[in-house]
């Protein structure tokens, strides 16, 4: 008989997940807690691991349609502008790991994955409506909703983000942690931009205490930016007002180059968000427990410094397909496969994110040692072939 898997949580991860269950033979049934689907934030990277679960599921075409597939990665001294090290991207993406890397608004990809949804007939997207509590029966899991309503399944997973609910009722363990870092986020067309500061590439501009990161999208008709800085906000991180002043980023950069402070002064709104993350995934029991199961930022939010937040959720999201569509093993075998499955490769991202983020920011003798290394060896310092290749099948 088909099963039915629950989904708490309609983003990215959560649509991926409904999408990878689906192909796998399950129903599904999501719960989103907004009034209609959709993302906010700016644009991600997507490595080629990444992109080759996007093409499993069926959206290569799709892809192409909306993202940007830059030939190169360039890093650049914030201070001098000067160039420290080239990854090439483009043809040797392809080549060495088999798919592109591409660069996508998350709202684009969010909204591929949803028309992907919305055209199968096994998968019911819920809007307005949240999980107040679960609990284990004897042949499943039985959620309720905020509004009083029960609903029965075999599987719960919990793709509710960084405030997770259903983490919550698994882990008891606590809030996200807060490391001192907000991400300025702003995206712009390209043609409003002077020429000077029009890219097709991915750049990183690296600073004491400081980087910027800006790279196409929309097929590259718009330019994405991030700029993060060390500092904290004093209000309710999940409830704070997210504009931002641009003044207060000008100021942050004032000592930055004029090619970077020329293109952050040619922007001119931009959003704020204060950066959280968790310490590495300790074992599979954080990312599944009897029939539930958490899923991207739920079991391991990560820092932004290896661009493979919202890429550890899609590869979450094929990797639970693939668990849940094994028949010969009990529903909480199949998830503790997935769990086992994911969790070291998981907690690799979020140490080497948080190691990107020391040498990123970094000043004095680290920061010239790590210029040094790019400036000598380059593609072999930029390229990281155990995140690319993908997880071991």
């Amino acid at each position: 008989m088909t099963k039915q898997v629950l989904i708490a949580g309609g983003g990215i991860g959560g649509l991926a997940a409904a999408l990878a269950c689906s192909h796998a033979g399950w129903k599904v049934r999501v719960f989103e807690r907004a009034g209609e689907f959709g993302e906010v934030g700016a644009g991600i990277q997507t490595g080629p691991n990444v992109v080759r679960v996007l093409q499993g599921f069926g959206l290569a075409a799709d892809l192409e349609r909306v993202a940007a597939f830059p030939e190169r990665l360039q890093v650049r001294d914030a201070l001098s502008g000067t160039e420290l090290g080239v990854l090439a991207l483009g043809e040797r993406a392809v080549r060495v790991y088999g798919a592109p890397y591409a660069t996508i608004h998350r709202a684009d990809l969010h909204r591929l994955l949803l028309e992907a949804l919305q055209q199968r007939s096994d998968v019911r997207l819920g809007l307005g409506t949240w999980l107040a509590s679960y609990r284990e029966t004897p042949h499943g899991v039985a959620l309720t909703t905020t509004e009083g309503l029960e609903v029965e399944g075999d599987v719960l997973v919990g793709a509710d983000g960084l405030w997770s609910r259903v983490r919550e009722l698994m882990l008891n363990d606590g809030a996200p942690r807060v490391p001192g870092h907000l991400a300025y986020r702003a995206m712009v067309p390209q043609d409003r931009l002077p020429e000077k500061l029009r890219s097709q590439q991915v750049t990183v501009w690296l600073g004491p205490k400081l980087h910027v990161v800006q790279y196409p999208v929309r097929r590259g008709e718009w330019l994405n930016v991030v700029a993060i800085v060390q500092g904290r906000v004093a209000s309710d991180l999940q409830s704070w007002d997210h504009g931002a002043n641009p003044a207060d980023l000008q100021s942050a950069m004032g000592h930055t180059c004029h090619r970077l402070q020329d293109l952050i002064a040619g922007i001119p709104d931009w959003r704020l968000w204060a950066l959280c993350d968790r310490p590495p995934m300790q074992g599979a029991w954080q990312q599944a427990q009897g029939r539930v199961a958490l899923l991207g930022d739920a079991a391991h939010p990560m820092r932004p410094y290896l661009a493979q937040g919202a890429g550890m959720a899609i590869e979450d999201a094929q990797e639970l397909g693939r668990s849940l569509a094994l028949d010969t093993l009990s529903v909480g075998e199949r998830l503790q496969h997935y769990a086992l499955n994911r969790w070291q490769r998981c907690a690799r991202v979020q140490a080497r994110s948080i190691r990107n983020g020391e040498v990123f920011h970094a000043d004095g003798l680290v920061r010239r040692g790590r210029d040094v290394a790019l400036k000598l060896l380059g593609e072999r310092v930029l390229d990281v072939p155990w995140l690319y290749a993908g997880p071991r099948s």
